[in-house]
């Protein structure tokens, strides 16, 4: 997601994205543990991700 999308979403949307993103981490920790998946990169940029989004809400949330 671009960081013009992420302000554009709602609370409640970012919600779901970071509830969704968290989820997919897990997912590509386990698989990656069990056996090394292709672009590992992609743990780096979905922590990343949940970091912006996590940082989008907190500004929602304040400025409310």
């Amino acid at each position: 997601m671009k960081k013009n999308e992420i302000k554009s979403l709602t609370v409640e949307q970012l919600n779901e994205q970071v509830a969704a993103e968290k989820d997919r981490l897990q997912k590509l920790k386990f698989a990656h543990a069990i056996s090394p998946i292709e672009n590992p990169m992609r743990i780096r940029t979905t922590r990343k991700l949940i970091a912006q989004l996590l940082t989008e809400l907190t500004v929602k949330q304040s400025a409310s």
